[in-house]
């Protein structure tokens, strides 16, 4: 896929059914679904793909069960991706392992731009290395809603009956006049992630290793392309006094039983905003926010990409609706079915945190874990059991 040049961006439609702001996965699976009932759609990113992004590259049974309700069931395995079949989990020096569920690994790369291909496949516009911002705050019942889109020297308004924003963390596609704003949890960590060689470690393809120390955890991965895959969720002070994310990460990996990894100092790191945070309100006239735009809890085994996917899946509807008239109660339906679909599940992954960050708690869970490894995997797998909203079929 090729993105469009200055002159495509001067010589664009200016009316769209929809303007999907981000190519993430829950833009990107947005996109898909609204093109292939028909609608107009623009997807349009900042970033040039294929491109690497902090992520733990695991895809759980939810993040899956949400592909295949969108008539996607086997992208993942078209891209090489690997099934998940056991986590080690590093407590204070003592590594218990525990069976996992139905889980799959494949990197952000190959994600990302196989769902990319799939929206355009559906008939949607892309736009890529473009950037977007959402036009003022409409007054009044306008039938559209402005984007501004800005290319290289280029730059174009356009309009929507309906824009969606799934621009990740920071959504910088939303401006300060917007009347939506993002609160940062309390003690909020940090995420920091890198791509090592396959021979950093002698970790076998279908095995997620999960460091928990007193500073945050990493995770780590092989990937389908055999690379190792680390992403880790850090203390923000303990991200200074420690010199850095990659002292920072050999110090958890030796608190919790694991050998250190050649080529961390050198590797590549990417830091991305604070974790968990809070957006407020999640809609607006003929706008809505989804995936990590709409908020976001630090996840321990995949569940953000469930999240994000989920959010997709539960927004259609209400976009499709929205095509005859917008009112508030769109706005309203939204707020509770994404309370429904996603926040309501990232209260176990809120209770996790809380966990991790005390010692003794998250050694008693080791120990539990070492004593009763299938009451742990019972565990996980309540974690990670499928919810969607609707089923393709």
């Amino acid at each position: 896929m090729q993105p469009a040049t200055e002159l495509g961006l001067l010589h664009l439609s200016p009316c769209w059914d929809v303007v999907v702001v981000g190519a993430g996965p829950a833009g990107a699976l947005a996109a898909h679904g609204l093109a292939i009932r028909g609608l107009r759609v623009l997807l349009v990113e900042q970033r040039l793909f294929p491109r690497w992004k902090v992520c733990g590259a695991c895809l759980s049974p939810q993040a899956l069960a949400a592909l295949e309700a969108a008539g996607l069931p086997d992208l993942v395995a078209s891209q090489g991706g690997l099934s998940l079949e056991r986590l080690q989990l590093g407590v204070a020096g003592l590594v218990s392992p525990i069976a996992m569920g139905a889980g799959r690994v494949l990197s952000r790369c190959r994600l990302d731009q196989a769902l990319l291909e799939a929206a355009s496949a559906a008939g949607a516009t892309v736009l890529m290395g473009t950037r977007a911002v959402l036009g003022a705050a409409a007054t009044g019942l306008e039938p559209d809603r402005e984007v501004v889109l800005q290319k290289g020297t280029a730059r174009r308004s356009v309009s929507a009956k309906v824009v969606l924003i799934a621009a990740g963390l920071s959504h910088r596609a939303i401006d300060d006049k917007a009347g939506i704003s993002t609160s940062i949890e309390p003690r909020s960590r940090f995420g920091a992630g890198c791509v090592l060689s396959g021979e950093a470690a002698a970790l076998p393809p279908g095995v997620l290793q999960m460091a928990v120390g007193r500073s945050g955890y990493v995770g780590m991965v092989r990937v389908e392309s055999g690379e190792i895959n680390l992403a880790c969720a850090f203390d923000q002070g303990m991200l200074r006094s420690a010199g850095g994310a990659s002292l920072l990460c050999q110090k958890i990996l030796a608190e919790a039983g694991f050998a250190t990894l050649p080529g961390l100092k050198e590797a590549d790191w990417q830091l991305t905003a604070a974790l968990s945070r809070r957006t407020i309100p999640l809609a607006g006239h003929r706008l809505l926010l989804l995936g990590d735009a709409a908020g976001y809890v630090e996840p321990f085994t995949g569940e953000g990409m469930g999240w994000a996917l989920t959010s997709a899946l539960a927004a259609l509807p209400l976009v499709m609706r929205s095509m005859e008239q917008w009112d508030g109660a769109i706005e309203k339906e939204w707020r509770r079915l994404h309370h429904r679909w996603v926040t309501s599940q990232q209260r176990s992954c809120r209770a996790l945190a809380v966990v991790l960050r005390h010692p003794k708690i998250s050694l008693g869970l080791h120990r539990l874990a070492g004593g009763f490894p299938s009451v742990t995997s019972s565990m996980i797998g309540m974690l990670q059991r499928p919810s969607i909203p609707y089923s393709r079929a």
